[in-house]
């Protein structure tokens, strides 16, 4: 079969569920963000910190995509940075998915970002974190309504012709459970920020997009988490998974 006629092949990064204080509620989170990419006609490849050498080598030889995926903070270390308000890190994951981001940049496969997943993306190209934020996490999922907050899409970003396609400029309401973000002065230089939110430490990045080279497109909100999220954010998946296919 060729790879235009099969479906693509997408490596999405999970947490551990098990080693999670709620593995019932983990396991639920874990499912959202496969169903997310095998909704839009992607096979997913599921992969967590506890998969052998042998299993990680052979998803990301086989991966058309990357979907980089929430869960707890980096260890700051990552970016060269003190522990200043970062916490629950999860070393093992944070070097899957160091091993993950290198095989698809050496690929050049496309990659989306999760909250954790904007946050590594960016740690990952060089950029940093803002380790801890008040007013953007609330009721932990399965815990109560989400805390929501808007975000400005920058206009004429590839972000914005996907979640805005008509152009109207309005503001979107998003759900918001990260007490870390990515300020303008911590972004890479590879990417370009696409929407803001306000926040007391000023503007966050809420996406960013690559300034060029392979799709890159990474957003700080769970769309995954439909309840709280606008319907346009489907269209984020369906594209994410359009990119894959095309290779």
């Amino acid at each position: 079969m060729s790879s235009s006629s099969r479906p693509p092949r997408i490596v999405v990064t999970l947490m551990v569920a098990a080693a999670q204080a709620e593995p019932a509620i983990a396991e639920r989170k874990n499912a959202l963000y496969v169903d997310s990419v095998v909704r839009h006609g992607a096979t997913a490849i599921p992969i967590d910190a506890t998969a052998s050498p042998v299993a990680r080598e052979a998803a990301f030889a086989a991966m058309d995509g990357l979907l980089i995926t929430g869960g707890a903070d980096l260890d700051p270390a990552r970016y060269g940075q003190p522990n200043e308000g970062s916490r629950d890190v999860e070393p093992d994951r944070d070097e899957l998915e160091a091993a993950a981001w290198a095989a698809a940049e050496a690929r050049g496969v496309p990659v989306l970002g999760i909250c954790r997943g904007l946050q590594a993306m960016n740690a990952l190209a060089g950029g940093a974190l803002l380790q801890d934020v008040d007013g953007h996490v609330g009721n932990g999922w399965g815990h109560g309504p989400a805390t929501t907050h808007a975000i400005q899409l920058v206009p004429g970003s590839a972000t914005a012709r996907i979640l805005d396609p008509s152009g109207s400029g309005a503001d979107l309401v998003v759900n918001s459970y990260h007490h870390q973000a990515v300020r303008t002065v911590d972004l890479a230089r590879a990417f370009t920020a696409t929407a803001f939110a306000d926040s007391t430490a000023g503007p966050l990045v809420e996406a960013f997009e690559a300034a060029g080279g392979a799709w890159r497109m990474a957003v700080q909100c769970h769309p995954e988490r439909t309840e709280s999220t606008p319907a346009v954010f489907e269209a984020l998946f369906a594209a994410f998974v359009e990119a894959c296919r095309a290779g």
